[in-house]
């Protein structure tokens, strides 16, 4: 069970991994909008597992996330420069696709039939 400082880190992650696909949107995810649904921080605070929904772009969800793991060192450096004073160690990333909203909606479909 995760701490309450693991729970608070885990929302700053969030929010500055949000700000920074908002920012970076061409570059980053290609056009797309990426939304982080959702972070988990490892106890030692030294790894962030770092869910993501993709919506929109002409590009596929696939080429989204793979372009978001090649830039994964330059997002780690953003984030650096911006949680540095607050933060001792900056937790090394890693993005995955959350595919829950599918899932639902694949339930809602199969309960309708």
């Amino acid at each position: 069970m995760a701490s309450i400082r693991q729970k608070k880190i885990e929302g700053v992650i969030q929010k500055e991994l949000s700000i920074i696909f908002q920012e970076q949107s061409r570059t980053l995810c290609l056009g797309a909008m990426v939304s982080v649904t959702k972070v988990n921080v490892a106890p030692d605070m030294s790894f962030a597992k770092c869910y993501i929904s993709i919506f929109g772009g002409s590009v596929s969800n696939d080429e989204v996330h793979k372009n978001l793991v090649k830039h994964n060192g330059e997002i780690r450096f953003e984030m650096g420069k911006r949680l540095g004073k607050s933060f001792r160690r900056i937790p090394e990333l890693a993005f995955h696709i959350d595919d829950s909203l599918d899932y639902a909606e694949e339930i809602d479909r199969l309960l309708k039939d």
